[in-house]
C-alpha cells in the first residue's frame, strides 16, 4: 500500500540480480519465519532463499510459541529483535504484522495475511515482466476481495499495467485498495476495471489469473462455490484472451473448481515458473531490506 514505483522496480531489479546468485547478506545470522497457516511454496522458498544468502532460517510454528499461552506480540518483537536479522510471518490477521512492526527495529515481511500477499505479487509481476513486453492487460477472475487480488492490483497499478477484476458483486475488492490502485494508475498509467462479467474482464487479456475459491479460514465453502461457479477459468473463457496469453495461479489449485485441467496444464500456463519466481523475488526483497537497515 505504501510502496512507490521506484521501490518496487528496485526490488524487481535485485530479484533478477539474485536469480543465480549465492550471497552473504545473512552470513552468520538468522531469520525467523513464523507460521500460523500451513505452507509449501512460501516456507520452502523463504528457507532456500535465506540459505542462499548465507543465513540460517528458523522455522517456528506459532502454536508452539509463547503466543499460544498469552505472550503479547509486543514482547515477542522486543525479544526476537535481539536474536535475528529479519522477521517473516504468515498469519491469519494483518493486524498481527502491524503490531509486530510497531515494536520491531528489524525488517518485517508479510508472507501472507488476510488482507495482502505482497510476496506473491512480487513473484507475479516478475513473471509477467519476463514473459510479456510492452503494454500488458492482467485479468483476475474469481474472488476480488482476497489477499492475492489486493496485492496484485497494487503491484500492477505501480507498473502501469491495465488490470481487470472479474468477480461477483458479493466479493468486490476492498474499497481502500481500489482507491489506492486508482491513484497509482493516475500516476503510472494503465487502468483498473472491476466487473461482474468474467468474459468482459478476460477480453484481450495478456494474463489470465485465478486463485482458489475457498481459502484457509473460510467457513462458507458451499455458498462461495455457488457464487463463484460462473467464474471458472476454462477453455471458453480463455478463448477471449489474446492467443499468446499466459495463465497464472498462485497455487495450490483446486482443479475442476476455479480452473480446469486443460487450462492449468496447457502450453499457455506459466504456474511453475511463477512458483519458482517466489524464490528470486523474495531474495531480492530480503537483499533490499538488508540494505535499508540503519
Amino acid at each position: 500500500m505504501d510502496w512507490s514505483r521506484a521501490e518496487l522496480l528496485d526490488v524487481l531489479d535485485l530479484a533478477e540480480e539474485m536469480r543465480e546468485k549465492i550471497s552473504s547478506e545473512f552470513k552468520g545470522k538468522s531469520v525467523v519465519t513464523l507460521y500460523e497457516k500451513p505452507s509449501t511454496r512460501t516456507r520452502v522458498s523463504f528457507e532456500a532463499g535465506i540459505v542462499e544468502m548465507g543465513g540460517h532460517p528458523m522455522y517456528i510454528d506459532a502454536s508452539t510459541t509463547q503466543l499460544s499461552r498469552g505472550e503479547s506480540v509486543k514482547d515477542m518483537a522486543l525479544v526476537l529483535d535481539r536474536y535475528v536479522e529479519m522477521f517473516v510471518a504468515r498469519v491469519y490477521k494483518h493486524e498481527f504484522l502491524e503490531e509486530y512492526a510497531k515494536w520491531s527495529k528489524k525488517p518485517v515481511i508479510n508472507a501472507l495475511s488476510d488482507r495482502f500477499h505482497p510476496c506473491q505479487a512480487l513473484a507475479d509481476v516478475l513473471t509477467i515482466i519476463r514473459k510479456k513486453k510492452g503494454k500488458v492487460k492482467v485479468a483476475f477472475i474469481g474472488d476480488g476481495n482476497n489477499n492475492v487480488t489486493h496485492s496484485l492490483m497494487l503491484a500492477s497499478s505501480l507498473l502501469g499495467f491495465d488490470m481487470a477484476v472479474g468477480c461477483p458483486k458479493e466479493l468486490t475488492p476492498d474499497q481502500e485498495v481500489v482507491e489506492k490502485a486508482a491513484k497509482n494508475h493516475q500516476e503510472n498509467g494503465g487502468s483498473l476495471t472491476i466487473t461482474n462479467d468474467p468474459e468482459e474482464a478476460a477480453n484481450d487479456a495478456d494474463v489470465i489469473y485465478a486463485d482458489v475459491w475457498v481459502s484457509m479460514g473460510n467457513t462458507d465453502r458451499e455458498k462461495r462455490l455457488e457464487i463463484l461457479k460462473p467464474y471458472q477459468v476454462n477453455e471458453s473463457l480463455v478463448s477471449r484472451a489474446k492467443p499468446d496469453y499466459i495463465f497464472m495461479h498462485c497455487l495450490p489449485a483446486h482443479i475442476g473448481e476455479e480452473v480446469t485441467k486443460k487450462v492449468i496444464y496447457s502450453k499457455n500456463s506459466v504456474v511453475f515458473d511463477q512458483a519458482e519466481n517466489r524464490l528470486h523475488a523474495q531474495k531480492g526483497l530480503m537483499k533490499y531490506l538488508a540494505g535499508q537497515k540503519g
